[in-house]
């Protein structure tokens, strides 16, 4: 590709990243932005860029995996219903998964329990070469734990500790934590999906109707989504206290699913093209043994054509 070619792209791309991407400057309130944008795409044409964006991530990955320095994590944070599942399947199908892991992080156990918040989130994160999807994430201790209390008491923290500064606390921690990772080579992609509450009904609505979706609902998501404006606003809290030059937001409207996974993959693969990613090349002296092997194989190839050819009965 061109290095012309190569601008439009990124200057096509960056209409559908650019708009949702908060980075902590300014001021953020999750009510300004639309749930249902769809800029000026169509469902085909949204499938057009979702394939090219799919071929892309695909190259990018194997030199990813190959050049083995950076990593990339990957969070996905939604109300329930908002497509996590569903992106991740459609953005991802193809790559190869000896280098992409995904970490869904649900109830923590005892052993969680037993640990500081961010223990299981740091045991999970991608090693170099590997891109990491975390489908909830360690923003649960930030919303959950807020949304529900009696989440939080569970946690056996030192009652010392609890106190109205834990939420700023563990904002604090999550962006150096976040920071740390930056640092040593952990690029992080933050993804919120933006789903309005009409939508997430007609989502419930459909699983209800639909045999093959009716194990993902469950009555608890009922008394969650009467929790909405609560779960709105700390949502809104999250993004603005932990977005950040090195670790930002990606407020991605989800009420079309389409949109969404062009939003996702366009920002992902953006990503990506910044780190010039390269396969290894061979130093001078492996170059002369891979012209040695060379060698030694096409010999060994020409022995065998003459070996066959003798083996091969005269004709009649």
């Amino acid at each position: 590709m061109s290095k012309k070619s190569s601008k439009s792209l990124a200057q096509e791309l960056d209409r559908y990243i650019t708009p949702f991407r908060y980075d902590g400057s300014g001021k953020f309130h999750l009510k300004d932005h639309k749930t249902n944008e769809k800029g000026d795409l169509d469902k085909e044409k949204a499938q057009e860029i979702l394939n090219a964006n799919m071929k892309r991530l695909i190259a990018f990955q194997e030199k990813l995996y190959a050049q083995d320095r950076w990593s990339v994590l990957i969070v996905f944070q939604a109300m329930d219903a908002g497509g996590k599942d569903s992106a991740i399947k459609a953005i991802f199908e193809g790559i190869n998964p000896q280098g992409c892991e995904v970490s869904a992080f649900k109830a923590p156990s005892s052993k969680e329990l037993d640990h500081d918040f961010l223990w299981r989130h740091v045991v999970a994160l991608p090693e170099r070469g590997h891109i990491g999807i975390f489908n909830r994430s360690h923003y649960e201790e930030c919303l959950v734990t807020r949304v529900h209390p009696e989440v939080l008491a569970k946690e056996k923290l030192p009652s010392m500790l609890v106190t109205k500064n834990i939420w700023k606390e563990r904002f604090e921690d999550i962006c150096a934590w976040e920071r740390y990772l930056a640092r040593n080579g952990t690029v992080v992609l933050k993804f919120f999906l933006n789903l309005s509450k009409d939508e997430q009904r007609e989502r419930f609505l459909d699983r209800l109707e639909d045999p093959s979706k009716q194990w993902k609902f469950s009555m608890d998501d009922i008394k969650e989504r009467a929790l909405w404006p609560r779960y709105q606003a700390v949502y809104q809290d999250i993004v603005r206290h932990t977005a950040t030059p090195h670790a930002p937001w990606y407020v991605v409207p989800a009420d079309h699913k389409w949109f969404a996974r062009v939003v996702i993959g366009s920002a992902i693969v953006a990503a990506l093209e910044k780190l010039d990613l390269r396969f290894p090349r061979a130093d001078k002296a492996s170059a002369g043994e891979f012209d040695e092997v060379r060698k030694a194989l096409e010999k060994e190839e020409k022995a065998g054509k003459k070996q066959k050819t003798r083996k091969q009965p005269h004709a009649q």
